[in-house]
């Protein structure tokens, strides 16, 4: 796995949607810490993530749940998201699957691999230098 030094597992705290906006945020908080920071998302990641959060079913799979139908049918399973790097104000990341014959690790939106990670329960990592750098600590 490409690694981009220390990660500090954190968890989602806060989903702000606003309806008449193109930036929606979710909010993660590292999990034995007090650092908090914001990403922007699209409407529909956000609303895939809210609707998970709070247990809502869909009549018909959505995408994420489909993302998340197609691993589980291939053999894999969500080992973690990392939220890997932040470059001229964008956040970079990555999917980590483990599957039979080892890990595999995917280049992915924050926004998708946050839905994934709400929809099959996978921890949340975030690389260190990217705490500090939003956080300033």
């Amino acid at each position: 796995m490409a690694e981009s030094g220390p990660l500090v597992e954190c968890e989602l705290v806060k989903i702000v949607i606003r309806e008449e906006s193109d930036q929606q945020y979710i909010f993660l908080k590292e999990k034995d810490g007090e650092r908090t920071f914001p990403i922007v998302i699209g409407i529909y990641e956000a609303a895939a993530i809210d609707r998970r959060v709070r247990g809502i079913e869909t009549p018909r799979p959505m995408t994420h749940d489909l993302l998340a139908h197609v691993i589980e049918a291939l053999g894999a399973r969500v080992l973690r998201v990392v939220v890997s790097s932040l470059r001229d104000n964008t956040f970079f990341a990555r999917l980590e699957l483990m599957r039979q014959d080892g890990e595999v690790d995917l280049d992915c939106r924050p926004s998708d691999a946050i839905a994934l990670a709400a929809q099959t329960e996978a921890p949340i990592f975030v690389a260190e230098e990217v705490l500090e750098s939003v956080t300033g600590m």
